[in-house]
């Protein structure tokens, strides 16, 4: 107490005149409308600085929420656009539909340099996650889930030599097989068995085709960046520029079918009565 006293005794002067600074302030801005105004357009100008700085912190820090809800919402919406395709053509045909579940996860590690690459993702049979089901991100095909543990799964990348996957010409559905042939260029993948009396152009957008049990039909893959003509077999080897960034790869959406099991033992069956 003493301390606070010695000080005020100290500082009396200056403490006097702060105190009569303050006190012609209040009357200067309650008597001048001027004062007042400009009084409050700085009081609001640092307390909208002071809000949107705190908003802007709690923004950053709510990004990884709003990332998971975002990916979760892409999911739902996944489902029903798999779902609602193969429904749209089991009614054409008077069939059953297809049904597809989409499992979320993210990319952990990811090669694309090697002749056979792979991919892993943080989802695994805990997940429901089993091999040959099929990998997609919100731009397209990613792979193939080779092998599982309970946490992990690794995909066999679209960029290896080992990779095969139906696909076709988006307006003209003439269908062929997904390689990677020019193993030094991780955006180029090769389409072939395309014969040679279908039309094409430079730009024509590449898509799953229906004869796989792992992709539905008519996800994105690229788009058709040149192509030649193999005269002795009279097909195409077209070269096609894929959506993906493969070199940035983040979330991605696990594809499974729920009939696979079905259509696999049904087809098993029926090679061995032949």
């Amino acid at each position: 107490m003493q301390q606070i006293i010695n000080f005020l005794i100290r500082y009396k002067t200056f403490l006097l005149y702060l105190f009569l600074l303050l006190i012609s302030l209040i009357f200067t801005f309650q008597s001048h409308s001027y004062h007042q105004s400009k009084f409050l357009n700085s009081s609001n100008y640092i307390s909208g600085s002071i809000y949107t700085f705190s908003e802007d912190i709690t923004s950053y820090f709510g990004l990884r929420e709003e990332n998971n809800r975002l990916v979760e919402e892409n999911k739902k919406l996944r489902i029903k656009l798999f779902n609602t395709i193969q429904l749209s053509k089991a009614n054409i045909y008077n069939s059953i539909a297809i049904d597809y579940d989409v499992i979320r996860g993210r990319v952990i590690n990811n090669s694309y340099a090697d002749q056979r690459n792979y991919i892993t993702i943080n989802r695994g049979e805990k997940d429901s996650i089993a091999q040959d089901m099929g990998v997609v991100t919100d731009k397209g095909i990613l792979g193939i889930v080779e092998n599982t543990s309970n946490n992990f799964s690794t995909v066999q990348s679209i960029l290896s030599e080992k990779s095969n996957i139906n696909a076709k010409i988006k307006n003209s559905n003439h269908f062929g097989s997904l390689v990677w042939e020019n193993t030094q260029d991780y955006n180029v993948v090769q389409l072939i068995d395309i014969p040679r009396l279908v039309p094409l152009t430079i730009g024509d957008t590449i898509v799953t085709g229906a004869m796989s049990s792992i992709f539905p039909e008519n996800i994105p893959i690229g788009t058709i960046k040149s192509f030649d003509l193999d005269n002795s077999k009279s097909f195409y080897f077209i070269n096609v520029e894929l959506f993906n960034d493969m070199t940035n790869i983040g979330n991605v959406y696990i594809i499974k079918n729920l009939n696979r099991k079905e259509v696999l033992q049904l087809e098993a069956e029926t090679q061995a009565n032949d």
